[in-house]
C-alpha cells in the first residue's frame, strides 16, 4: 500500500486533533442527562440490584488480567518501555470491572465517575501503544503520561462541573471518540510494525457494536425481557478487548516482529 510522505501523515493527523478540539468545544455545554442513568434492565437476582448489568461486568476482569499477563511474558522483547501503554490499557479493562460494577449497583454521577476513569486509562492506553508502534516510541513516552492525566482529568472536570451545576461532558467526549479517531487515522495512514492491524480493527468494530448495543437498551430487552442491550453492550467491549489480548499473544510467538526503535 502505498502512502503519503511522512509529513503529510503528520499534519493530517494534527489536523485531525485539532479539528477534533474546535468540533467539540464549538458546541454548548454538554451536562449529563438523567435519563442516563434509568437501565431498561432493574431486575435484582441473588440479591443483586441490577445483576446482569453488574455481573457482565465481570468479563472485564478476565481478558483484562489475561491481556496483562500476555503483555508481561513479552517484557524482554523489543523496546521494553512499549509494554507500558497495553499494561495501562489491560489494567484500565481491568478496573473496570470494579468501576462499572460500582456504579451499575446503584446508577446516579458520583458512581459514573469510577466507571469513566478506568474507560480513558484503558482509551489512552491504546492510543499511545499504536503511537509507538507506528509513528515514535520516543513521542508516545512523551505523551503517556499527560494523555493518562488528561483521561483522568476529562472525568473529574465533568463531575465538578455536574457539582456547580453546568455539567459539561465536552471534554470527555473529546478524550473518547477524539482518541478513536486518531486510532483509525493511525491506522490508516501507518504502517504496521508489528503483525495485528486485523486484531485491531476487530476490536474497534467490537467497540462499535458495544456502543449500538448501548442506544437500543430498551429495544432490546424489549424482545422478551430476558437480557437487555446494555448488557450485551459489556459483552461485546469485553469481547473487543479479547481481540487485543490474541493479538498481544501473537506479537509473543518466536519469530515475530517487533519495535526496535
Amino acid at each position: 500500500m502505498n502512502r503519503p510522505p511522512a509529513i503529510v501523515r503528520h499534519s493530517v493527523l494534527l489536523f485531525a486533533a485539532l479539528a477534533a478540539i474546535v468540533a467539540v468545544f464549538a458546541r454548548p455545554a454538554v451536562p449529563q442527562a438523567p435519563a442516563y442513568h434509568q437501565f431498561a434492565d432493574q431486575r435484582s437476582f441473588f440479591g443483586i440490584p441490577n445483576c446482569l448489568n453488574v455481573l457482565s461486568n465481570v468479563p472485564f476482569a478476565i481478558v483484562g488480567l489475561l491481556g496483562i499477563t500476555a503483555t508481561m511474558r513479552g517484557r524482554d522483547r523489543g523496546n521494553p518501555w512499549t509494554r507500558w501503554p497495553y499494561i495501562a490499557l489491560f489494567a484500565g479493562v481491568a478496573l473496570t470491572t470494579l468501576g462499572s460494577g460500582y456504579y451499575h449497583l446503584q446508577p446516579d454521577n458520583a458512581r459514573l465517575v469510577w466507571d469513566r476513569l478506568p474507560m480513558t486509562v484503558g482509551f489512552m492506553g491504546l492510543l499511545t501503544a499504536l503511537l509507538a508502534e507506528r509513528i515514535s516510541v520516543a513521542v508516545s513516552r512523551w505523551l503517556f503520561v499527560p494523555l493518562l492525566l488528561l483521561g483522568a482529568g476529562s472525568v473529574l472536570y465533568w463531575y465538578w462541573s455536574e457539582l456547580r451545576h453546568a455539567g459539561d461532558l465536552r471534554l470527555y467526549i473529546l478524550v473518547q471518540f477524539g482518541s478513536l479517531l486518531l486510532i483509525v487515522l493511525i491506522l490508516l495512514l501507518y504502517p504496521a510494525r508489528n503483525a495485528g492491524t486485523g486484531y485491531i480493527v476487530a476490536a474497534l468494530g467490537a467497540y462499535a457494536s458495544a456502543k449500538w448495543f448501548e442506544q437500543a437498551d430498551s429495544a432490546i430487552f424489549s424482545l422478551g425481557h430476558f437480557v437487555s442491550g446494555h448488557t450485551i453492550k459489556h459483552l461485546a467491549a469485553a469481547a473487543g478487548v479479547a481481540f487485543l489480548v490474541a493479538m498481544q499473544r501473537t506479537h509473543n510467538k518466536p519469530g515475530h516482529a517487533l519495535v526496535t526503535s
